[in-house]
């Protein structure tokens, strides 16, 4: 079970802790909503809003659009841009550099070995038996919103956390949470949890899982919504750019779930069709009616993660007639959670936000085709020439140690035996590196550490730079270079700072909020300001965002 040490450590960490970037928010008065629901689409690009906005219908992306405020030039501020980062920067209101989540996973230069942003062995799989489940925000070093709802409210008010992967429903709710459910896929198909926050599902968990909804889905179809033919924001449906799913020669609609799930997985395929996030809506609108969320006294906050988008992104890419499809299929879930909400809990008492927690490249191979500056760099492919660095110039290949998320360790070991200075291999590695082909930027640990960048990609990469994780030498590909991917298998990725992966929607909708729109910057950090000023509860611990004071009644 969780240790109540934490708000008590988070209740001293506040008193001590203030952000000297906060906007003064003394003018706004605040509408309190009864629930809050925060919603991140994984891997949503802000082009999709206007690429699909003749494709969607009245009561989803365009209801909050006409009436909510809709904020069209948001990006995150920081690199690396992957999901657990994006996800603990939105709720924390800061980025790596405070929060400490570095990346889905990341290497751990102290126990020499690779780590999840929220696997944790002193907990225990709750809803299966499996160690899949042993998961906890440990690793988060400051507050969300939800602890500091919780925080403000002596405990009270519930605060959920849904999402496909355990990082999109783990991270967004914080240390205190009542709970965070996620989806297990191979042969499982089950919601489940861990023992950081109970001991057994509660009886609803139990029932949505034994109604056999994930197995429906598995066993159905995904063809296009409207005709194919209609699909013009799109390229063709059959290239050479998309991965193939197993047993497919073509990736093209329509997807016979059923028959590819023995080569596929099982409910593995329902992260690659938008069924999984159809099988989100049902739970989080289950969660929302079994725990009466938006029905009590106090203030309460749900976090929903929808990941298929993520999922059929890396394999069909953003010019797809599979991801246009997905994100009609989006709309229809907005509208079917929109719709459940004013009926639950009611049109004035709950106020929605729905952001993303990157983007996404398009697939570089189709660039190349288009003769783009584009490719791919595959990691093992970089480590031989790091090696070939040090080899060159101290001798001793075996002086790296990893390279993993763009970070390069130095083998202490090796430093010792060639009696060699750890800044000065850093440097040489940094001088030598940036004049590959394919790299942009360097940067040392040293040189992340004593200065400091307002602007520009020196200043992302220090927010995502953490003084206590980060390795020895950091770097950047150029623009549309993907590192650490098979290039033999096609499809795309994420991680850059580039503006394809970090310019992200930003809405906000419901009670307090505006109706309007804006050009003006603002990054995904501050959105925990907003709505905690919102909320009028005290802004997480670790804050570096601003009120965006343009959105609120």
């Amino acid at each position: 079970m969780k240790n109540y040490f934490f708000p008590l450590l988070f209740a001293i960490l506040i008193s001590s802790c203030k952000s000297d970037t906060i906007t003064n928010s003394s003018n706004i008065k605040n509408t309190k909503p009864k629930l809050v629901v925060g919603i991140v689409v994984d891997q949503m690009r802000y082009d999709y809003l206007t690429r699909f906005e003749d494709r969607f219908g009245e009561g989803g992306f365009n209801r909050i659009i006409k009436n909510g405020y809709n904020l069209k030039n948001t990006h995150l501020n920081y690199t690396p841009s992957k999901t657990a980062v994006g996800h603990a920067s939105i709720y924390t209101g800061t980025t790596p550099r405070n929060h400490g989540i570095m990346g889905n996973d990341w290497y751990d230069k102290y126990k020499q070995k690779s780590v999840s942003s929220v696997d944790d062995e002193n907990f225990e799989t709750v809803g299966i038996d499996s160690d899949q489940g042993q998961g906890s925000p440990n690793k988060l070093m400051t507050t969300t919103i939800g602890d500091q709802l919780h925080l403000a409210q002596n405990m009270n008010g519930k605060v959920i956390g849904i999402g496909f992967k355990g990082r999109g429903s783990i991270l967004p709710v914080g240390h205190s949470a009542n709970a965070a459910y996620w989806f297990v896929k191979g042969n499982y198909g089950k919601w489940i949890t861990s023992t950081y926050y109970m001991d057994e599902l509660p009886s609803w968990v139990s029932e949505f899982n034994d109604a056999g909804i994930a197995a429906d889905y598995l066993n159905s179809t995904w063809d296009t919504y409207y005709n194919i033919e209609t699909y013009t924001a799109s390229g063709e449906d059959d290239n050479e750019f998309e991965q193939l799913f197993e047993g497919r020669e073509k990736p093209v609609f329509p997807y016979n779930l059923e028959e590819l799930k023995d080569k596929n997985r099982f409910f593995d395929l329902l992260l690659d069709s938008p069924q999984g996030n159809s099988l989100t809506t049902d739970f989080a609108m289950k969660a929302i009616e079994s725990e009466q969320l938006g029905k009590s006294e106090t203030m309460d906050f749900l976090a929903i993660s929808y990941s298929s988008t993520d999922g059929i992104g890396h394999q069909f890419g953003p010019n797809s007639v599979e991801i246009e499809d997905t994100y009609i299929r989006m709309d229809l879930e907005l509208e079917r959670l929109l719709n459940f909400l004013d009926n639950q809990v009611g049109k004035d008492n709950y106020t929605l936000f729905l952001s993303a927690d990157h983007g996404v490249s398009h697939i570089p191979y189709n660039l190349e085709k288009l003769r783009f500056p584009a490719g791919y760099r595959p990691r093992k492919e970089l480590l031989k020439y790091v090696e070939n660095i040090v080899q060159e110039h101290y001798g001793n290949a075996k002086l790296i140690e990893r390279i993993e998320n763009n970070n390069i360790f130095i083998n202490e070991k090796q430093l010792k035996k060639s009696n060699l200075k750890r800044e000065d291999v850093a440097e040489t590695i940094a001088t030598e590196l940036v004049k590959n082909k394919t790299i942009h930027k360097t940067a040392t640990h040293k040189t992340l550490s004593t200065k400091e960048f307002t602007e520009g990609m020196m200043a992302m990469m220090q927010r995502g730079f953490n003084q206590k994780i980060s390795g020895d030498v950091l770097y950047l590909h150029i623009p549309s270079m993907l590192g650490s991917w098979n290039q033999d298998n096609g499809g795309t990725n994420h991680g850059s700072g580039y503006n394809y992966d970090n310019h992200v929607p930003l809405l906000f909708y419901g009670s307090g909020i505006k109706i309007g729109s804006s050009n003006h910057y603002y990054s995904i950090t501050d959105i925990a300001s907003t709505i905690c000023t919102l909320m009028e509860i005290e802004f997480p611990n670790g804050n570096t965002g601003n009120v965006i004071e343009e959105v609120l009644k």
